[in-house]
């Protein structure tokens, strides 16, 4: 292996892309401490502040997605693709990496695009069960394509795909030995049920609707509720905290917040599904249908299928919640079953065997 590697990393967006890259990069770092990593990101959007915090360093393109409807900003898109182009040829062209990494996000397209027509070696993580079209044009130049899931030789080529699993937080592969400390951070009875209700960093309205909803049954059924009602929607919902109900703009401490729980109520986007698997409670998945591609839906109909977890769509909420959710809760044989399941899919090494492939790819 050369000394001095130079890797550029692209992902963003949304955490589900940025974290995994983080967890890479500090991987490649732990093995190599000599090794230069830069981050491309799209301007404007989380990863411009979520990497410096990291550590890294990072360039942002001018790139956006396409809306699926027709709209106005849909007109710029052809500039910013080219601006991008441009850019991101810049940008390899004086930092000379020696392999690409893209996560997902918008500024993955374009820079492993040119990466490819540079003969620069490539690298794709792909989170989801179903490939966006981005990650299905690139794989066929990419060097290696890391996956979470199986069944993916459709979209990839076979030979270059390898089933790692998704880059997850070191800090919830433990989680069953923190239950006390959990019990006593968030102020719990040890005695009672706990349900962990989480609809991501910002929120999800029909999550929060629909918690508020069940807000009185859970508190004459004494079951103890962490909310993570989003940094949109805390102000309209802490007024129902109490000595059952508890609301979190964020959980800074998410591991406690998985050892707390006996049963989850989720999004499924792909970086929280592969979490899920590794803390292995049982989950009632509530997919975004707000999504590109309906990659959550995807993503926690793959778990169902394994008889590993409850999927609910946002429009049957109505009449399937309450069923579901009390089944799980007051069933101890589903909540096993569901629990034993779940774990069988779980891929902790994910980052380690990453790592391993980046490796392979720079020694060839």
């Amino acid at each position: 292996m050369k000394e001095n590697l130079k890797i550029i990393i692209s992902g963003g967006g949304t955490g589900g892309h940025i974290y995994p890259a983080i967890s890479i990069a500090d991987e490649i770092k732990k093995r190599h401490p000599s090794a230069e990593i830069l981050f491309v990101g799209a301007k404007d959007r989380m990863e411009m502040t979520k990497v410096p915090q990291a550590g890294y360093k990072i360039e942002g393109l001018w790139i956006s997605g396409l809306d699926r409807s027709l709209t106005k900003k849909n007109l710029s898109f052809p500039f910013k693709l080219i601006s991008s182009l441009w850019e991101s040829r810049k940008i390899i062209k004086k930092f000379k990496p020696d392999v690409v990494i893209g996560t997902g996000g918008f500024a993955s397209g374009p820079l492993l695009k040119v990466a490819n027509s540079m003969n620069i070696p490539t690298l794709i993580q792909e989170q989801n069960s179903y490939p966006g079209i981005t990650n299905r044009l690139l794989g066929k130049k990419a060097d290696a394509i890391c996956t979470a899931y199986d069944n993916l030789e459709n979209y990839f080529p076979l030979k270059k795909t390898v089933k790692t699993g998704n880059p997850v937080r070191q800090d919830i592969l433990d989680v069953a030995s923190k239950r006390e400390e959990a019990q006593e951070f968030f102020k719990l009875k040890k005695d009672k049920r706990t349900l962990l209700v989480l609809g991501g960093s910002l929120g999800a309205r029909r999550i929060n609707q629909l918690m508020e909803a069940f807000v009185d049954v859970f508190e004459k059924k004494e079951i103890q509720l962490i909310w993570q009602t989003g940094s949109l929607y805390y102000h309209e919902y802490n007024k129902f905290d109490n000595e059952f109900i508890q609301t979190h703009a964020f959980l800074s401490r998410m591991d406690l917040a998985y050892a707390a729980a006996d049963v989850i109520v989720s999004r499924a986007g792909a970086i929280s599904v592969s979490e899920l698997c590794i803390v292995g409670k049982p989950v009632i998945f509530i997919p975004s249908p707000n999504v590109a591609e309906n990659h959550q839906a995807k993503n926690a109909l793959t778990v169902a299928s394994e008889d590993a977890a409850y999927v609910l769509s946002e429009k049957d909420l109505a009449k399937d919640f309450s069923e579901t959710i009390m089944l799980v809760l007051e069933s101890e044989k589903v909540q096993k079953n569901l629990s034993d399941n779940i774990k069988k899919l779980a891929l902790p090494g994910a980052t380690i065997a990453i790592v391993d492939e980046i490796e392979k790819i720079i020694k060839k």
